[in-house]
């Protein structure tokens, strides 16, 4: 039986107990609510239902009991790009066409099982096959990617997650010519209500969500933008530039621009053109704070000097 425990704030306080949990956590809702069912979840050594209201001062108490037979995450020998390695945590930088972790069509071949065998342990926390995973990157997004090896650099890294003490960067190349050199768009985010595998900013259970963007080059049809995230949804820089009529080049489902016509010749984009340029955070164990780069990949330098060659 392991077991978690949370110190409840001002600022978290307030959250349904399983929303909180779950976040605090990585656990899905829907798993924490069974612990919660079972009696495994606890505030202030108390047994609560899964509406409580947390309140500032509370410790959440959550023990995850030993699944029999349980999936395991399998150390694959895959060459991974590794910018920082320590005894806490794991820095690299992820290519595109890379999933994060092990799911439904993709058992093998992830990062966590690179990660696996390239770093003699991993958290126990996150799931089976994410263990100490904090945030992820799209499959076909490249870039700098932070990974919990222990439980407590696990938790530390969710925290300023959560507190959007993370800095983040990416470089986005996208479809057209925006009229402001710089700007931010500010429109929630949430499940999309006819299409559940998609992310929409007229949801009606969206969530605030910001992104602050900043022109490095125009092109005749395409500008190569600077993306910062206020917050982080999921396909939020996908969702936020394609709602805007700017979607990311290469983006098979929003925008569905894969390709560009300049002078009658065509520029295909096999995947989305964006890249996690930029992560910084504190050290959860140090407090040092660390920040790391990762330049433009190959396939997308290659696209921003046919553009430029063609301005």
């Amino acid at each position: 039986m392991k077991k978690a425990e949370f110190h409840i704030d001002s600022a978290t306080a307030g959250k349904r107990i399983d929303v909180q949990a779950s976040e605090m956590s990585g656990l899905s809702r829907s798993r924490v609510q069974n612990l919660i069912e079972e009696g495994h979840l606890r505030v202030n050594d108390i047994i609560v239902k899964r509406n409580y209201r947390t309140k500032p001062g509370d410790v959440v108490t959550l023990s995850l009991p030993q699944i029999e037979h349980e999936e395991r995450l399998s150390p694959e020998d895959i060459p991974v790009e590794v910018l920082y390695m320590d005894d806490h945590l794991t820095v690299v930088n992820k290519p595109a066409g890379m999933v994060v972790y092990p799911a439904a069509g993709h058992r093998s071949g992830t990062l966590l099982n690179a990660v696996a065998y390239h770093s003699e342990k991993l958290a126990s926390v996150g799931g089976p096959l994410r263990p100490g995973v904090v945030h992820r990157l799209d499959k076909d997004t490249s870039g700098v990617m932070v990974i919990a090896l222990d439980d407590r650099s696990y938790y530390g890294l969710v925290e300023q997650f959560r507190k959007r003490s993370i800095h983040r960067r990416y470089e986005a190349l996208i479809y057209g010519n925006l009229k402001a050199d710089s700007g931010e768009i500010s429109l929630k985010i949430g499940r999309s209500e006819s299409e559940r595998k998609k992310m929409s900013t007229r949801s009606r259970r969206g969530k605030e969500a910001v992104t602050r963007w900043t022109v490095m080059e125009r092109f005749s049809a395409a500008t190569l933008v600077e993306a910062r995230l206020g917050t982080g949804r999921t396909h939020q820089i996908r969702v936020h530039f394609a709602s805007v009529g700017h979607p990311v080049l290469g983006d098979k489902t929003y925008g569905k621009k894969t390709f560009l016509e300049i002078r009658k010749k065509k520029i295909f984009f096999p995947r989305q053109m964006l890249h996690a340029e930029l992560l910084g955070f504190s050290h959860p164990v140090t407090g040092h704070y660390m920040e790391f780069r990762s330049p433009l990949p190959e396939d997308m330098e290659e696209k921003v000097g046919i553009l430029r060659d063609m301005k």
